[in-house]
């Protein structure tokens, strides 16, 4: 796809990927999230991270529950964001008792320990998105919540975006405010979006 940037073609792509993510049914997102959760736990970089954030999955994206479980009985520090009267944080839970629905219907941490700024340098992310690029770049659902998040952390090369095959595209119209990731992850392979384009994938 053309890499055209205008918020017609960024909103063209979002509003297709989301219907094909929707259209999906419920075995279809839980076979190709197990599969994108196994390639996830056998990076390097999460085997020897000690501090992991994930997202609770609305509307079919793909699916963390198998990784939050590894990451919590593997003795992690693990956070997800909740929301506050500020906007959005890393809080960490200890068990998935500690989430529940906040005032978005998403399940977010309850209480909990606030990230610290010792937890933020060897923080591994695990990014959702409605749209990734080989290069990193990425949409959302539109309202800059990760964007936001991720503009509190330094090292790309720890965030990791998780997509079915289908959202990932030659080239996503990107603006200033956009945070890219080091590595996508879809069903079919990690996409190192730091490497040359001869080089980009493994598995694809």
């Amino acid at each position: 796809m053309d890499a055209v940037l205008s918020s017609e073609s960024r909103d063209g792509l979002r509003r297709a990927a989301l219907t094909q993510r929707n259209s999906l049914s419920k075995t279809d997102v839980h076979r190709r999230s197990q599969q994108i959760q196994r390639l996830a736990s056998e990076l390097d970089c999460y085997r020897v991270a000690r501090a992991v954030a994930l997202y609770s999955p609305i509307q079919n994206e793909v699916d963390t529950g198998t990784l939050l479980d590894h990451a919590l009985s593997s003795g992690k520090r693990v956070f997800l964001p909740r929301s506050t009267k500020q906007g959005f944080s890393f809080a960490r839970i200890t068990s998935r008792s500690e989430l529940v629905a906040g005032r978005y219907g998403i399940l977010e941490p309850v209480g909990g320990t606030a990230l610290t700024a010792a937890d933020a340098q060897d923080l591994l992310v695990f990014v959702p998105g409605v749209v990734f690029d080989v290069h990193g770049n990425r949409l959302g659902r539109g309202g800059g919540v990760y964007d936001r998040l991720l503009a509190q952390l330094n090292n790309r090369n720890w965030q990791i975006g998780l997509a079915f095959e289908f959202q990932v595209v030659e080239a996503v119209p990107a603006e200033p405010w956009d945070r890219s990731v080091g590595y996508v992850i879809t069903e079919n392979g990690v996409i190192d979006c730091c490497m040359s384009p001869s080089q980009k994938s493994v598995g694809r």
